[in-house]
């Protein structure tokens, strides 16, 4: 019987404080089509958050505009009091308007509403891991970073990340608050973070891959993929997972779902030790597909 323990896929301290075991979970599917109003079978999405403490998942990720608002609200209301050691990271900076349809807005004013919000929303004191959802371009940079290192000094966020940046848009960041996430696009397939992965690595910054387990088409398309799932008895997303996992000691994958049997099958991938060769095969055949 596969083991369902998240701390199989060892630890990571964020801001050098924060230990969360590193597989955990991204909470926009929990939301309606289109990752707008409530899911279609909100129990069935209640159960999912509360599985999470059973599973050792106490890294848990979610934005004020998945909904919005709707994911920090369950949330809240299925787990808060929280277990000891759940760290909460949530993310502003987008604001919607329909389902699918999402703007950036980085105004001051907006950003520090958002996180007081998203504090009651969640039932929390402080958010452990407040993240900014995109950099925007029409507000000067130091006024965004500027209205970010005033929450941090007003005790209302800890510590902060950065989604979908750049190596020198962390520098820059830098100047204002200590980075100790980024939020890229990255997995197995898709590949264009890698530099800034490297740099999170190589300063002990926690890298937070979103989409983390496309790749599985590869079962499609490549025999020595297959292989290497049937030799670990793993989905190619639970390979995909382990891939991650292995690839950085940084890597804190957040697969999302809407369903208890999903979210225990993503789980899983925790219990899958790669070998170096097949760490390397998949390394190939993802950069190829």
């Amino acid at each position: 019987m596969t083991t369902l323990d998240a701390a199989l896929s060892g630890s990571f301290a964020i801001g050098g404080d924060l230990k969360v075991n590193r597989l955990g979970f991204g909470a926009m599917r929990i939301t309606g089509p289109g990752i707008w109003g409530p899911p279609a079978d909100i129990e069935e999405a209640k159960a999912v958050l509360r599985r999470l403490p059973d599973l050792n998942v106490d890294f848990i990720d979610t934005a004020e505009s998945y909904g919005p608002y709707i994911s920090e609200e369950l949330i809240g209301e299925a787990l808060a009091p929280y277990s000891r050691g759940t760290i909460i990271a949530t993310k502003s900076g987008l604001t919607r308007t329909g389902p699918d349809e999402w703007h950036q807005l980085g105004r001051p004013e907006f950003l520090r509403q958002g996180a007081i919000q998203s504090l009651r929303r969640l039932k929390v004191e402080v958010i452990d891991l407040w993240q900014l959802h995109r950099i925007e371009s029409k507000t000067p940079r130091a006024d965004q970073f500027g209205a970010i290192a005033q929450l941090q000094r007003d005790g209302i966020i800890r510590h902060v990340g950065l989604s979908e940046v750049s190596v020198a848009d962390i520098k820059e960041a830098q100047k204002y608050f200590k980075v100790t996430t980024v939020q890229n696009m990255y997995n197995l397939v898709s590949r264009r973070a890698e530099d800034v992965l490297d740099y999170c690595e190589q300063n002990g910054i926690g890298f937070i891959p979103w989409r983390p387990i496309d790749g599985g088409n590869l079962a499609a398309t490549s025999a020595e993929f297959r292989a290497i799932a049937e030799k670990h008895d793993a989905s190619p997303s639970q390979l995909a997972l382990a891939w991650m996992l292995k690839r950085s000691p940084v890597m804190l994958p957040i697969p999302g779902t809407g369903k208890v049997k999903h979210l225990e099958e993503n789980i899983a991938a925790a219990a899958i030790t790669l070998s170096d060769a097949d760490f390397a095969t998949l390394d190939r055949i993802g950069k190829q597909g």
